[in-house]
This record gives C-alpha cells, structure tokens and sequence, in this order.
C-alpha cells in the first residue's frame, strides 16, 4: 500500500556518486565513502574491479580475491582461462570472456552493499547456492485489495523465485475471499486472518506489527528468508535469489536520482522516525524489504515500537510506516540494495534507458475507490 510518488524536479544525477565504489552515474547517493579499502567479493556478483590484486601465478591464493567466474570461498586451485568451461561443487558453468559490470549505474553503496541491477550477478551460481532455502512472500490484502491477490499469485508463481520453495504469507480480513491459484511442486500459501481498521495509514502502519508477532510466532520456524512487499502489484520479470541477504531495501522508483534534500524523510524532531538533514544516504521504497528472519523481526520490532511511542504522543510519521522504515536503514544498514527494477510504476514514471527490466510493477487502480 506503499505511495509511489515522483520527485517533482527532474534531477538527472550527474557527479553524484563519484569517487563511490562501482560508481557510474544514476542511483547516486548522500554520504562520503569513509573508507578507501577495496569493496569485497560477494558471491554470485561480478567483481567490480578490471583486474585481481597479484597473486601467484595460476593461484587464487587466500589473501586474493577469486578468479572471475569462481565463487568466493572455494578451495585454492589453478585459475581458469577466460570461457573455460569450470566444474564447482554443484553447478557446472562459463567463466565470463569479459568483465561483467554495470557502467552506467551506481552498484555498490558506500558501506560495500551491493546494488542489485540486470547484469551484475550470475543465476546459475546463486541458485546453487540458495538450493536448500525456503523463502517467505509475505502481503496485505486487507478490505479491498483482496481483489489484487489473483493476479499477484498468478505472476508470483511464474516470475517469483522460480525452482526455490516458497511459502506465501496472505495477511486478510476476508479469508473466505482469497482465491485458488494453482501452485507448483515445494510451493504452499499460507491464509493469516487479521483485523482491518478505518484508515488506509492504519492498515500500512500495523503491517510493522503483524509481520513483528507472525515472525516470533512462526516465521522464524518455517522459512529461512522473508520478503515483504505490496499486493497492489505484479511480477513482470525475474524476481530471484538475487536478492536474498540478511537485510536488504528497494531503492524507491520516484527518488533514486532525486537529491537528498528532496527526499520525504520526517523532519519533525519530536516524531520516532526523525531523520537529520545531515544524515541519510538513499530513499528507500515501503512497498519491498526483507531479509532473514531474525533480520526482519528487529527491522519491523524497531519500527513497531517508534509507532507506538508516536501514537503516544499524537504523532503520525509523514510516509507512516516508510518512514520508520527509512530511520531504521539510516542507522542499520541493508546488507544488499535492490535497484528500482524492483519496484516500478508504468503509470506515473517514466522508463529511463538504463533500467533494463521492470521485475514488479504497479497495478493500475483507482487509489481513491480502493482505500475507501
């Protein structure tokens, strides 16, 4: 039920970024680097590097980053030529004849997170590596955006982490109303039954507290990760294991290239999710986080209680609870960033050249009609 909304200025984000590590223009960001240490290897990722440290010849010794095309943390072994074919583990696949990275985009943040964009990871050795994981899709069909379940399970079930287990987390008042999607082979939904209240603010807000109790509740038993987004949506594209990281947030699609002073932080001091205007770094969307379990229920606990201390004190954050969520990533940063491919809206945004894939798109609705 997050508002996707637009910077009104056009702010193409030239300069903003540089110096950053993998900086290459749009996605740009607030803060300095503070660190002049190389970024590290994160698996399944392309270095971002054009060439490795030295390293004995033909050997990947521990100290050195991995050849391209090897997964980090396998044993030392001669490295391969470029396009050779390579035997791991579990996956057999083709080492990169060029170095794969996204020059015209920023992908890795000043804290050495990745930034999830087409072309900066490999499917085949994530996969592999996330063979054994239970996801969690967790949503919101309260009061009339049940009628968006259908569609959502429909493209969920084709683009959604395909070939991985899943278990969808539908979060309803009207139970009776969740339709049957057929489902494939490890795949399960899950019917929770909530209250509803008056406010569509009321209804985004306790989201934080519902996905909070259901993950001490059972959660934390049942899957390994859990990924949180809005119904009011569809897959369009591949939406994988890509994404997967202890904690990780959506760039939000209308201020990814917009400047800092622009974003709709809460600048009210006396509110729970006051952000200084010194501090900050990306605006990140409400509409699709997640991470691990354990990760999710500290994210969503954190944001709860700031909500009920505001409640308290007769104050409602500006963007509800996207703006708790924005506090809490100020303060505790996602170990992965995912791009605004992510995220988008066809309707009220307009498709730069450089987003590649729209993976999970706004539905067309009446906002008005459907809220009330």
């Amino acid at each position: 039920m997050t508002t996707l909304r637009s910077h009104s200025r056009s702010h193409p984000g030239e300069g903003r970024g540089a110096g950053l590590p993998g900086s290459g223009g749009p996605g740009g960001c607030c803060q300095a680097p503070g660190d002049s240490r190389g970024p590290p290897w994160h698996p399944g990722f392309y270095p971002l590097v054009s060439t490795p440290p030295p390293c004995r010849e033909g050997l990947s010794p521990g100290c050195c980053p991995p050849p391209v095309g090897r997964p980090l943390g396998q044993s030392c072994a001669p490295a391969p030529r470029h396009g050779q074919r390579v035997q791991g583990p579990s996956v057999l696949w083709r080492t990169p004849t060029l170095l794969a990275w996204r020059a015209d985009v920023l992908v890795m943040t000043p804290w050495f997170a990745p930034i999830v964009w087409d072309g900066v990871f490999d499917s085949t050795v994530l996969d592999a590596q996330f063979r054994n994981t239970t996801i969690g899709l967790s949503v919101f069909a309260i009061k009339k955006y049940v009628v968006f379940l259908e569609l959502f399970l429909q493209t969920a079930e084709r683009y959604f982490m395909v070939g991985h287990r899943v278990t969808y987390y539908v979060f309803t008042d009207r139970p009776a109303d969740v339709p049957s999607v057929p489902l494939a082979e490890g795949r399960q939904l899950v019917v929770l039954e909530v209250r509803n209240y008056a406010r569509w603010q009321e209804v985004s807000m306790h989201r934080m507290e519902m996905i909070s109790n259901f993950s001490r509740q059972r959660f934390l038993r049942e899957v390994d990760y859990l990924v949180c987004v809005d119904v009011d949506m569809k897959f369009s594209d591949q939406v994988g294991v890509e994404i997967l990281s202890p904690l990780f947030g959506t760039l939000h699609p209308g201020f990814f290239r917009a400047p800092c002073e622009s974003f709709t932080y809460e600048r009210r001091p006396q509110s729970q999710a006051y952000i200084p205007r010194d501090e900050g770094d990306f605006y990140y969307a409400g509409g699709f986080f997640g991470g691990s379990v354990a990760e999710v229920l500290r994210l969503t606990s954190a944001c709860h209680q700031a909500m009920v201390v505001n409640q308290a004190n007769g104050i409602e954050a500006v963007w509800h609870d996207e703006s708790h969520l924005n506090r809490y990533f100020v303060y505790h940063k996602p170990t992965k960033v995912l791009s605004p491919e992510y995220l988008w809206d066809e309707q009220m945004l307009q498709r730069p050249p450089f987003l590649k894939r729209l993976r999970y798109v706004a539905v067309p609705k009446n906002h008005a009609e459907i809220r009330h």
